[in-house]
C-alpha cells in the first residue's frame, strides 16, 4: 500500500507539473504585446531584428520574428493565424497572390526597396553576354516581367510597348542574341549562375548568398519610381492593431533609415 501511495503522490506531482508548465506557455503565447512576424532572412529579418533589440522595447512592444525561405508559406502562415504579420513582399506580388487565393490582407506602408539586379559569374559586362547564353529569371509573374523589363531597359532584348513589368516571353519582340530564358524559383537563381550566362536576382537572395548588389550586380533597378518596396502586410482589419501600429512607427523611424543605409550601402533603400 506504501509503495502505491508513493506512486500515486508522484503521479500527482508530475501532472501538477505538465499543467504548470502548459499554463506558462499559452500565457506567453497569448500576450497581447507580443507581435509574430514572418520575415525573409535578409534584410526583413536583419531589419526586423534591429528593432526588436533597440527599439521596440521603449514602446513596450515585444516582437517574435519567423523566418521563411520562399515566398509561399508567409502569406499560407498569416491566413492560417500562424502569424500576426509578415513582412517579405511588395505589392504586385501581394496582388498576385490575392487574385489567386483570395486572401484578405491589408498592405500597410513601403520600408525598404530591394533592388532586382543582374548577375554573372562567366561575364563581365552585358556586352559579353554570349548569343545563345542562358538567363535565369524568376518564375513568379510579377517578378518575371519585373526581370524582363530590368533586361530590356539594358538593351539585351526588346518588349512590346506599354507591357512594362507585366511582361511575359510571349511580349519579347526582339532577341538579338537569341537568349534562352530560364525561368526558376526565386530562392534558386544564385545557385543558378553556375550554368546560366546571366541570372536576374531578387535583392534579398543576392544578399544572402553574398552577394552585393550595389557592387557586383552588371545592372541594377533604381529607387525611383520603383514599385517593388517591401512592406507589412496584416490580415485585412488588424491594420488597427495597437502593436502593428506600433511596429509601423518604428519602421519608418530615422533610426531605422540610417540602419539600411549604413548596413546595406546602396544594396537595399529604404522607401520612405
Amino acid at each position: 500500500m506504501k509503495g502505491r501511495s508513493m506512486r500515486r503522490r508522484s503521479l500527482i506531482a508530475v501532472a501538477a507539473l505538465v499543467l504548470g508548465l502548459a499554463a506558462c506557455g499559452s500565457e506567453e503565447s497569448s500576450n497581447p504585446d507580443t507581435l509574430k512576424v514572418g520575415v525573409s532572412p535578409v534584410p526583413h529579418g536583419e531589419i526586423l531584428r534591429y528593432v526588436k533589440d533597440n527599439l521596440a522595447a521603449a514602446e513596450g512592444l515585444k516582437i517574435e520574428i519567423v523566418e521563411f525561405n520562399d515566398y509561399i508559406q508567409p502569406n499560407v502562415a498569416l491566413s492560417e493565424k500562424q502569424l500576426d504579420a509578415n513582412y517579405f513582399q511588395h505589392i504586385p506580388y501581394l496582388e498576385e497572390e490575392v487574385a489567386s487565393k483570395g486572401y484578405k490582407f491589408t498592405a500597410l506602408e513601403p520600408v525598404h526597396i530591394e533592388p532586382l539586379g543582374v548577375y554573372s559569374k562567366t561575364v563581365k559586362t552585358l556586352a559579353e553576354v554570349p548569343s545563345g547564353g542562358v538567363v535565369g529569371i524568376p518564375n513568379d509573374p510579377s517578378n518575371s516581367g519585373r526581370a524582363l523589363a530590368l533586361l530590356a531597359k539594358n538593351g539585351l532584348i526588346t518588349l512590346k510597348d506599354g507591357v512594362g513589368v507585366k511582361a511575359t516571353e510571349k511580349d519579347i519582340t526582339a532577341n538579338p542574341k537569341n537568349l534562352q530564358f530560364k525561368a526558376l524559383e526565386a530562392a534558386q537563381l544564385p545557385r543558378s549562375l553556375e550554368d546560366t550566362a546571366i541570372s536576374v536576382i531578387n535583392g534579398n537572395y543576392a544578399i544572402e548568398t553574398g552577394l552585393k548588389p550595389a557592387t557586383d550586380a552588371l545592372a541594377l533597378e533604381t529607387g525611383e519610381d520603383n514599385p517593388y518596396a517591401n512592406l507589412v502586410v496584416v490580415r485585412a482589419g488588424d491594420e488597427t492593431d495597437a502593436r502593428v501600429v506600433k511596429l509601423e512607427k518604428l519602421l519608418h523611424s530615422a533610426e531605422v533609415k540610417k540602419f539600411v543605409e549604413d548596413k546595406y550601402q546602396g544594396s537595399v533603400l529604404a522607401a520612405f
